[in-house]
């Protein structure tokens, strides 16, 4: 099987699924892609002040978050096939101290990481879904891998939607179905004018 280029890959229409697949590698990738745009349209709605703010003394800020995330895709991508994917030279503690100060810095330690991240996955087949890779020295096929990657960035980026709506208040725009209208969603989803991812 060839690999798959998914660094050309556009949605038409970015509430619909691209197509029907059976290819659990280019499920995976859909999958971060949706997760992503979530976190790209909570933070849009967010202000500066509250992609830096917490809720309590305990809580992580937008940008903790998106700072952790980021390190982890640097250290889990970077060479993927060929190295541990819980780099040396990460300080994973840090991650959670001090993000960048302002919302261009902090855009660009987001985009910086799924950049990492999707060029890791590019050029691999379903093929290398069996291959071992390791993560602290234990082994995980590249699949296993993958889904414990697609966990963890969607688990914090369901924490990034829920702070940006918090601070974002009566102001937040829904970005999946709005409150009370499941019916009208669910007729656009029967007559293919939507998707469920």
């Amino acid at each position: 099987m060839s690999s798959l280029d998914f660094r050309g890959w556009r949605l038409q229409n970015l509430e619909m699924a691209l197509e029907f697949t059976t290819s659990c590698l280019k499920d995976s990738v859909d999958l971060l892609r949706f997760y992503k745009r979530l976190a790209d349209r909570a933070m849009a709605q967010a202000t500066d002040q509250a992609l830096f703010a917490t809720i309590d003394k305990e809580s992580n800020s937008i940008a903790i978050i998106v700072k952790h995330l980021a390190g982890n895709m640097r250290s889990r991508w970077t060479d993927f096939l060929t190295s541990d994917g819980e780099k040396s030279d990460r300080d994973r503690d840090s991650e959670f101290e001090s993000p960048p100060k302002a919302r261009d810095e902090l855009l660009e330690l987001w985009e910086s990481g799924w950049e990492i991240t999707f060029d890791a996955l590019a050029p691999l087949t379903d093929a290398d879904l069996s291959r071992t890779v390791t993560i602290r020295g234990e082994a995980h096929s590249v699949m296993q891998t993958i889904h414990r990657q697609v966990a963890h960035y969607s688990y914090h980026v369901g924490q990034i939607v829920y702070l940006a709506k918090h601070f974002a208040g009566q102001d937040w725009n829904a970005l999946t179905i709005p409150r009370r209208k499941s019916a009208e969603y669910n007729t656009k989803v029967a007559t293919g004018k939507a998707s469920q991812r």
